[in-house]
């Protein structure tokens, strides 16, 4: 079953994302911001991370940092879902590999296609480990 870590202070949508990819056969692990999803990368390995941008603590921003500075290899695709459509955000997420950006308002149905084509198109090799330079 396909592992997908949710970042995201906000419970409501945590819950909202969670029914739809648990009903959709996905297993979804969560965390209320960015210090939470670095605790959970040392042990685990998501096959998708899912994030905000605007939380507190560490934002969807500097947690999508810390990963490409600590994982540049890590082998999960991030997803920043967010409202916050400046430039400003279009210009860092565009310069990691690996990391997609979508606008808010995305429709459940819409989340749930991407992740179904990006799995229909991804080679798996079974459960890879997450590299961290810590």
């Amino acid at each position: 079953m396909k592992r997908i870590l949710i970042v995201d202070d906000e419970p409501h949508v945590i819950r909202i994302m969670r029914l739809a990819l648990e009903n959709s056969g996905y297993t979804v692990d969560e965390a209320a911001h960015g210090l939470q999803a670095l605790d959970y990368l040392q042990d685990h390995c998501p096959d998708v991370m899912i994030t905000d941008i605007d939380m507190p603590r560490l934002n969807g921003r500097e947690l999508c940092l810390e990963i490409e500075r600590t994982m540049p290899d890590r082998p999960f695709p991030v997803y920043v879902l967010t409202a916050r459509a400046e430039d400003e955000h279009r210009e860092w997420s565009s310069a990691l590999d690996n990391l997609y950006f979508m606008e808010k308002p995305v429709s459940i149905r819409r989340l749930l296609a991407v992740l179904d084509d990006h799995f229909a198109n991804s080679v798996t090799t079974g459960e890879q480990p997450c590299r961290s330079a810590h």
